[in-house]
C-alpha cells in the first residue's frame, strides 16, 4: 500500500519517520471512525444533489464506505494494524475509499477539509456519548431514590466539619447525592445544545466556493442548527470544554460519596457494610477488607479534572483559526469520557451492595449531642429569644462534657436549673425520630419530605 500523503504536492519529500509517529492520532481518533463515514456518507450525499458530483458517484462512493465501515467494525484492530501509517483516521478512510473505487473516491474530499470534517464528527460522537451519560445517571439517581426509600426510617448524625451536628435520616442523605446527579444531568442536557450544531461546510476556516447545502447536511446529520462563521466554527472547542467540566463535576460528585462510603466503611465509624463481592483484602494483613472501588473512583478523579485543566491551557492562546494543538482535544477527551462512564457503572453496583449499620448509626447519635439545636429550637418557640437560648444549650452542653452525660441523662430538675423554660415535654423533644421529622419543611430531612420526594421520582 502506498504511503503517499494525500496531501503531498506542496511538499514533495516524504515526512520522517519521526514526524509520521509524532504527527499520527490514528491509536486514538479511531474512535471516530463511524461518524466519520456516517458523515461523509451524506456529505457526498449532499455533492450529489447540488450536482456536484453524479449520483452513481456518490453511489458508489457510499457502497465503498459502507464496506470499509463494516471492515472496521469486524476487526478494529487489525484494520488499525493495516493502516498504521496512516496520518489520522480520516485520512486512512479516504486512503482506503480511492484504493476501492479509484479516481471516484477522490471526489470525497470535495467541499471540505479535514478541519471541519474532524468537528462534525467530533461532535457527533459526543452527542452520542452525551446521552449515555446521562442514562447512566438517571440509573444512578434510581439506585439511590431505591436507597432513600429502603432507609428512610435510619437515623444518623450529620456532619459539619466532620463534626456531629444534627439528626438526619440516612434516606435524606442518598437523596442529597441524588441531587448533585439531577443537576449533573441538566448540565449536560445544556451543554448538548452548543454541540448540537453543525460546522460541516466551514470547510478548512473560509468556507466553501461550491454551492453547497449546508441545510441539507444539518437536516441529515440530526443538527438542530448550523454555524454562522466558519473562523469560529473550525476553531471552537467550547462543547469539549462544556462537557469536560460536566464530566469533571459528575466525578468530583462520585468522588465526594465515595470519601463518605470510605470513612463509613472504617472500623471506628462501622456504619456501612460492604459486600464481599465489592471489596478487597490485603495481601499481608488476614483481618483487612478495603473499599477499593471508592477508593479508585476518588483517584481517577484526578485524571478526570486533570484533562478538563490540560485542555483549557491548549486553548488558553491560540490564534484563529485551525492550529495542530487542537488534536490534542481528542485522545484526553475520550479517555476522560471512558473513565467517568466506567466510574458510574461501577458506582450503581457499588450502592446496591452496601448496607447500613443502622445500631451503629443510632448509638453514634445516641452518645451526640446532635439534638442541641432541638433544645435551642424549644426554648425559642418557648419565648426566648434564639441568642439567650442558644447560650443556656451551650451551657447545658458543658455541664454535660464535665459531669460526663448526654441530654438524655438529665433528669427534668436538671434541666430547669438551666431555665425555667424546660418542662416535661423536653423528653419528646429528644427523642431523635421527633428531632427528624420535626424539620418538616420542603427540603428537611423529616420522612414526609423525604417520602414526598421519593414520590415525585415515581
Amino acid at each position: 500500500m502506498s504511503t503517499e500523503k494525500l496531501w503531498q504536492g506542496r511538499i514533495q519529500s516524504s515526512c520522517a519517520e519521526i514526524l509520521n509517529e509524532f504527527n499520527s492520532s490514528l491509536s486514538f481518533d479511531i474512535n471516530l471512525f463511524q461518524e466519520d463515514i456516517d458523515a461523509s456518507i451524506i456529505h457526498a450525499e449532499m455533492l450529489a444533489k447540488q450536482e456536484i458530483i453524479t449520483i452513481p458517484e456518490f453511489e458508489t462512493i457510499k457502497q465503498a464506505l459502507l464496506e470499509i465501515k463494516k471492515e472496521i467494525s469486524s476487526d478494529i484492530k487489525q484494520w488499525l494494524n493495516d493502516h498504521c501509517h496512516e496520518e489520522d483516521i480520516h485520512m486512512a478512510i479516504e486512503k482506503e475509499l480511492t484504493n476501492k473505487i479509484g479516481d471516484i473516491g477522490k471526489k470525497i474530499h470535495t467541499a471540505r477539509s479535514r478541519n471541519d470534517q474532524v468537528i462534525t464528527d467530533l461532535k457527533l460522537w459526543l452527542k452520542k456519548e452525551i446521552n449515555i451519560v446521562i442514562e447512566l445517571l438517571k440509573e444512578l439517581e434510581k439506585t439511590l431514590v431505591e436507597k432513600a426509600a429502603q432507609d428512610i426510617d435510619i437515623f444518623l448524625p450529620g456532619y459539619t466539619h466532620l463534626q456531629q451536628a444534627q439528626a438526619i435520616s440516612l434516606g435524606h442523605f442518598w437523596l442529597a447525592y441524588k441531587e448533585k446527579f439531577s443537576r449533573d444531568i441538566s448540565r449536560l442536557e445544556d451543554s448538548y445544545k452548543r454541540t448540537n450544531i453543525n460546522p460541516l461546510g466551514s470547510g478548512a476556516l473560509a468556507g466553501s466556493s461550491f454551492a453547497i447545502d449546508r441545510e441539507y447536511t444539518t437536516q441529515k446529520l440530526g443538527f438542530a442548527a448550523m454555524t454562522q462563521n466558519s473562523l469560529d466554527a473550525v476553531s471552537d472547542r467550547d462543547y469539549v470544554c462544556e462537557y469536560e467540566f460536566c464530566i469533571s463535576m459528575i466525578m468530583l460528585h462520585l468522588s465526594s460519596l465515595s470519601e463518605e462510603m470510605i470513612v463509613w466503611n472504617s472500623q471506628e465509624f462501622n456504619f456501612l457494610e460492604i459486600s464481599d463481592d465489592f471489596a478487597t483484602g490485603s495481601s499481608m494483613m488476614p483481618q483487612k477488607k478495603n473499599p477499593d472501588i471508592p477508593e479508585l473512583i476518588r483517584g481517577k478523579t484526578g485524571r478526570v479534572v486533570g484533562v478538563l485543566n490540560a485542555l483549557l491551557i491548549t486553548l488558553k492562546a491560540l490564534p484563529l483559526a485551525y492550529n495542530k494543538d487542537l488534536q490534542e482535544d481528542k485522545e484526553m477527551l475520550f479517555m476522560a469520557s471512558d473513565t467517568t462512564k466506567k466510574c458510574i457503572k461501577i458506582a450503581i453496583e457499588f450502592l446496591k451492595n452496601i448496607k447500613a449499620n443502622k445500631e451503629k448509626m443510632l448509638a453514634s447519635l445516641e452518645s451526640s449531642f446532635c439534638g442541641a439545636t432541638d433544645l435551642a429550637d424549644y426554648l425559642v418557640k418557648k419565648g426566648l429569644a434564639f441568642r439567650d437560648a442558644y447560650k443556656i444549650v451551650g451551657t447545658l452542653v458543658n455541664q454535660c462534657i464535665t459531669s460526663q452525660k448526654k441530654f438524655n441523662d438529665l433528669s427534668l430538675n436538671e434541666f430547669q436549673a438551666c431555665s425555667d423554660f424546660f418542662s416535661e415535654d423536653i423528653f419528646e423533644i429528644l427523642k431523635i425520630e421527633n428531632s427528624v421529622d420535626s424539620r418538616n419543611i420542603i427540603g428537611g430531612t423529616s420522612r414526609l419530605q423525604i417520602q414526598s420526594q421519593i414520590n415525585k421520582e415515581k
